[in-house]
């Protein structure tokens, strides 16, 4: 069995170099039957961690051809904000390189694993490949993967087939010793626990054996959504709000402004809308307008793949309302009306649309 463990440039040391351990360790006591090695997409280099720019040595480029399971580490920086040095960022820089496209290739091959530690969920999530799978992430980062389409499971270590996905940062240890087991079984991982004087914490969640009793709670309040948009629903209350037209909005995330721009038009009576971000152009899905507010469901790659439910007012030619992405903070929205319906009977007149459609 081999195993490659993959680097990128703003690595999380202790996400790598912890399982890179505990495989070492199961390549000395199993007389080589398992192997390790540190890779990146690139091939050979040294690769700078998010940890002080400590650099790693990788000795080989992503191979499928050659490995029985592909590790993706998280990120190293500023929890905060959407910066440069920020965990979300470095994700983001990472999922735009031939990583994901190397592991997108592994993904379903007879015999392989991917596995992840930490924000490295986040990292394929980001790029699609884990909507509808079961995975965990770092505790703070279960509301965005929630928002990508995979299914946040909290336990410290997620087997949902050749998908297992560790919790936070230390959580890499339990990983590589339960992935140990479940390839060359419990003798071989209990003896790295005793070499290594330590024990793996929780119970290892996977989709099989009797379910329990869902719990169940009241739905979550929905967020203040501020005075300003209290006085647009009383402003339009008993009168027909248009819609129709392009509006500049922004969308305030909670990993950053998006620029947008929305055409909206009536055709035969249906609302229709695109949206272009970021160069993206996306249909509006399951538009709907219903007690003067319109809502739909937005579907975007950029920053990083969110599936957004918006519910907007109008009033005149100003717009407010929220965008929600799964179980996070509802984002505020407003915009503001730049043409009316002339432009908005030609929905694609002067977008870049020839690589979205």
């Amino acid at each position: 069995m081999h195993v490659q463990i993959v680097l990128f440039d703003g690595f999380d040391l202790l996400d790598a170099l912890a399982p890179y351990e505990v495989f070492t360790a199961a390549e000395m006591l199993s007389g080589g039957a398992i192997t390790v090695q540190l890779v990146s997409a690139e091939g050979i280099r040294n690769v700078s961690s998010g940890t002080n720019g400590l650099q790693i040595a990788t000795s080989g480029m992503i191979d499928s051809g050659k490995s029985s399971i592909i590790l993706v580490p998280g990120a190293s920086g500023s929890m905060v904000g959407d910066g440069p040095d920020s965990v979300v960022s470095l994700l983001q820089r990472a999922s735009e390189t031939q990583l994901t496209t190397l592991v997108r290739e592994a993904f379903g091959k007879p015999g392989i694993t991917i596995a992840t530690v930490c924000g490295g969920s986040l990292l394929l999530a980001m790029s699609g490949m884990l909507e509808g799978r079961h995975a965990v992430t770092h505790h703070q980062g279960m509301d965005a993967l929630s928002a990508t389409g995979a299914i946040p499971v909290k336990a410290r270590v997620v087997d949902d087939g050749d998908l297992v996905t560790g919790g936070g940062v230390t959580s890499g240890l339990d990983t590589a010793l339960y992935l140990i087991e479940r390839e060359l079984g419990p003798r071989m991982a209990h003896a790295v626990e005793q070499l290594f004087e330590y024990e793996r914490r929780g119970t290892v969640w996977q989709a099989r054996g009797l379910a329990p009793i869902a719990e169940v709670s009241p739905s979550s309040p929905e967020s203040d959504l501020s005075p300003q948009i209290s006085r647009l629903e009383e402003a339009t209350d008993g009168d027909e709000p248009n819609f129709e037209g392009v509006w500049s909005v922004v969308i305030a995330t909670p990993i950053g402004k998006m620029q947008a721009t929305l055409i909206i038009s009536k055709v035969n009576g249906q609302v229709r809308g695109i949206a272009e971000q970021a160069g993206e152009v996306v249909d509006f899905m399951e538009p709907v307008i219903q007690d003067n507010q319109l809502s739909w469901l937005l579907r975007v790659t950029k920053p990083m793949r969110l599936n957004l439910r918006f519910q907007v007012h109008v009033h005149g030619n100003q717009m407010m309302g929220t965008a929600k992405a799964g179980m996070l903070p509802a984002s505020k929205v407003t915009g503001e009306r730049l043409e009316n319906e002339r432009r908005a009977k030609q929905p694609y007149a002067g977008l870049n649309v020839n690589n979205q459609r």
